[in-house]
């Protein structure tokens, strides 16, 4: 690793420890909810199920009716789900239903297809525990306890759960504010002549895509020309209303690499060069919006009473302008940056060990993340050509592989696997 370069978990910590949640938050029904971030605790008013109920169609009993193999009971009541039945006298049995309540007297739940039916009596060929296919009253949700701690963000399940204890609206952080621009008079829009020397500019779609996927109102400022001051307007546009400024290229050392220096002329940068690949040149910093004064102003807090961007700061990230580097820097980086600024408590992804089928005899001296498919053996199986600029790579895989500097790779070796599915979402 290079002299003044951070490592992955350096600047990770760096970046995690600069994320400070928004402020705001407001309430949404809960069929809204999906992918939004708790405010608050929830708490169960109830127990789920909220009775004792049966898991199984079939016939609650007595087990101490069954006193001996093949017992033969009347069965003198029916109870559908969503009715009360009447106390279970002893020697009779009632046919259930999956999700009726168990009738007072009765112990255990025997599934209809261990039995025979005979008129208005049933024929038990089996033996039942006590308590056999009965789910007990709170066994999945018990009442006052926290069932979404805050911080958590709410899946389609995470939803579901919140609707079974009856909470209809759930209080939410709002959404981040996230504005973009991308820079380089090589960019062309798809749908326009690309003259030569141009190329299409596909981290607009890429980036703008993960900012939305992520639930973000995402302010997208287009295409930059490559100076100075039209890079410094951009950074001030963009920070008067946004909690945070995204970019695309532009941060490296070249003479056209503007978007450094406009950072620190509007703000600061704190953060800058990572022993990684791909992806070495990515920034952090701060740009400043206009200043009012006051408290808020003074600590650098995005926040007002409505719990919009006020004066203060805009944190700023700065991505390289490769594709693949533009894009991994994203899953790494942004994306963790973004989930703790909605409160998200935990940002890091699972990584999996899977078998390499594939040999990797020269490794970088920085730490690598790797385009890499699951075959069908259950392996994985490694893009040949691991450029940054090779969009195609990130199609073709289902995901990363995470290797330390300088390790080397023989097949049949077990590595770290970060899958697409956990980092796009």
């Amino acid at each position: 690793m290079k002299p003044g370069l951070l490592s992955f978990d350096e600047a990770f910590a760096a970046l995690m420890s600069r994320a400070e949640p928004v402020s705001g938050s407001e309430l949404v029904s809960t069929l809204e909810a999906c992918g939004r971030v708790l405010a608050a605790d929830q708490v169960s008013g109830l127990n789920v199920p909220p009775a004792d109920n049966t898991s199984m169609d079939g016939y609650a009993l007595r087990t101490s009716d069954l006193v001996q193999a093949s017992t033969r009971l009347r069965v003198a009541q029916r109870i559908p789900a969503g009715h009360v039945g009447e106390p279970l006298q002893p020697g009779t049995a009632a046919r259930i239903f999956t999700g009726a309540l168990i009738p007072s007297g009765a112990d255990a739940v025997v599934m209809q297809e261990q039995t025979q039916v005979d008129g208005e009596f049933v024929t038990i060929n089996h033996q039942p525990q006590a308590g056999e296919w009965i789910r007990r009253a709170g066994e999945d949700i018990r009442e006052g306890g926290v069932i979404l701690p805050a911080g958590t963000r709410l899946s389609p399940q995470a939803t579901g759960l919140a609707a079974s204890v009856g909470l209809a609206q759930l209080p939410v952080r709002r959404r981040l504010r996230a504005a973009c621009f991308f820079t380089g008079d090589e960019l062309v829009m798809p749908g326009q002549p690309l003259p030569p020397g141009a190329i299409y500019n596909s981290n607009r779609f890429v980036l703008v895509a993960l900012l939305r996927s992520l639930g973000c109102e995402v302010v997208d400022l287009g295409i930059v020309p490559d100076s100075l001051e039209a890079t410094r307007k951009a950074l001030r546009e963009a920070a008067a209303d946004n909690d945070l400024i995204v970019t695309s290229g532009g941060v490296s050392v070249g003479e056209e690499d503007h978007v450094r220096p406009a950072v620190e002329a509007e703000g600061a940068i704190d953060l800058w060069q990572i022993a990684i690949k791909p992806g070495k040149p990515l920034a952090h910093g701060i740009v400043r919006r206009p200043q009012t004064g006051g408290a808020e102003a003074a600590q650098g807090r995005p926040a007002d009473e409505h719990g919009q961007p006020a004066p203060g700061v805009a944190q700023f990230i700065g991505l390289p302008g490769n594709p693949v580097s533009s894009f991994v820097t994203f899953l790494l980086f942004v994306r963790p940056f973004i989930l703790r600024m909605q409160g998200v408590t935990a940002v890091e992804p699972k990584a999996y060990a899977m078998r390499a089928d594939f040999d990797l005899p020269r490794p970088d001296r920085r730490r690598e993340y790797l385009r890499a498919r699951i075959n069908a053996e259950g392996g994985l199986d490694l893009f040949p050509n691991q450029s940054s600029g090779v969009l195609t790579s990130t199609v073709w895989g289902d995901g990363l592989i995470d290797n330390l500097p300088s390790h080397p790779i023989t097949r049949g070796d077990i590595v770290r696997f970060l899958p697409f599915p956990d980092l796009l979402s």
